[in-house]
């Protein structure tokens, strides 16, 4: 058994996998009237690979027991996913296990645990774990692809790889 240790989400060290999603050090300004702040341009949608369009989904994740082995992977290699939670409290945390694109390899993957406020948008072709929800049922507003293609790749792991929080 190889335990995955967990980081805390940033920008920088998310940055080889994709984008944070968060207010944190985000360009925003005054619109309507001085009525609302705009948190702009937070994170790009790539989703136009063979004639793909941007679409939005909502995920609702259950809460998944820790330790939890690592049995599978995915990736979407003709777009952009993003996942920003319908959260607002930092106590609502999920957990996110990526590894880079290109061929998977297991001993690349790193964890981050991200508060309930952050959201990630994984690069075209980055491998990523399904919706770890830790505490309770999370929705989340996915935004990603549908189009012609096959925009989803699996790899099986052997769950030697296991999250667990310290």
């Amino acid at each position: 058994m190889t335990l995955l240790s967990i980081a805390p989400l940033t920008r920088e060290a998310f940055a080889p996998f994709g984008e944070v999603i968060t207010l944190e050090g985000a360009q925003h300004f005054p619109i309507n009237s001085g009525t609302t702040e705009r948190f702009h341009a937070l994170a790009q949608v790539d989703a136009f690979e063979q004639n793909g369009q941007p679409i939005i989904s909502l995920f609702r994740g259950q809460p998944r027991p820790l330790p939890l082995a690592i049995t599978v992977m995915e990736r979407h290699p003709l777009g952009s996913q993003a996942f920003v939670p319908l959260a607002s409290i930092e106590t609502d945390e999920y957990l996110i296990v990526v590894a880079p694109p290109g061929e998977f390899q297991a001993q690349h993957m790193q964890a981050f645990v991200a508060r309930g406020f952050q959201g990630v948008s994984y690069a075209r072709g980055v491998w990523h774990h399904p919706l770890i929800a830790l505490h309770k049922a999370s929705d989340f507003i996915v935004v990603d692809r549908s189009g012609p293609g096959n925009n989803c790749d699996e790899v099986a792991l052997d769950g030697r790889f296991v999250l667990a929080l310290n």
